[in-house]
């Protein structure tokens, strides 16, 4: 492995009630965040090619640790998301670089599908700073019911020279949704869209 981790966590939220009425069943929703040595610290560079090669491997660690937390299989995770936080040290670019160009393919891999783009965010900030994981339905962008999010934060991360990076999923969308759209009964799930 090339990223140099400090530190692994997973959690798990499960909402029991909303709004004064009970959910049933609780929808649940897991994280799993990695605390890694920042490569390129304090350092410009062209090529970030080893920030993309560490997001790969934990585009294949951190789903399988989030899904295994929240005791389904993968194919039944209905939402993803992913966020990273680079400390002063670093860059957003360095973010970018282990989000988008290969953490997508494995994370699909363990959840069997995922044809919507996943949502993503990045910051820089220091330590216990919250990252905000956007999350989206896996295979159609538009189910509204499942646009939300996941707060979680290190509180000794990131140190100057290190980034948190963090992935979502959900075994279902918001408790009690309500504000129309597609309902994830007409998913179509071929273009990621509808």
């Amino acid at each position: 492995m090339s990223a140099e981790i400090r530190r692994i966590i997973t959690i798990v939220e499960e909402t029991l009630s909303e709004g004064g009425r009970p959910v049933d069943p609780p929808t649940r929703r897991a994280a799993a965040i990695a605390v890694i040595r920042n490569p390129y610290a304090g350092d410009y560079v062209e090529d970030l090619s080893a920030l993309s090669d560490i997001g790969e491997e934990l585009g294949d660690i951190l789903p399988k640790r989030a899904v295994a937390a929240l005791g389904i299989p993968g194919d039944r995770v209905e939402s993803f998301g992913k966020a990273a936080a680079v400390g002063a040290d670093g860059e957003l670019e360095h973010a970018a670089a282990i989000l988008h160009p290969k953490l997508g393919a494995p994370f699909r891999d363990v959840l069997g599908k995922g044809a919507a783009l996943i949502p993503s965010s990045k910051k820089r900030g220091g330590l216990g700073v919250p990252l905000d994981i956007p999350l989206g339905h896996k295979d159609a962008a538009r189910v509204r019911s499942h646009f939300d999010g996941m707060e979680v934060r290190v509180p000794d991360a990131p140190r100057a020279d290190e980034i948190v990076v963090a992935i979502a999923v959900t075994d279902s969308g918001r408790p009690h949704p309500r504000v129309g759209g597609l309902t994830k009964d007409k998913i179509v799930g071929r273009d990621g869209v509808s």
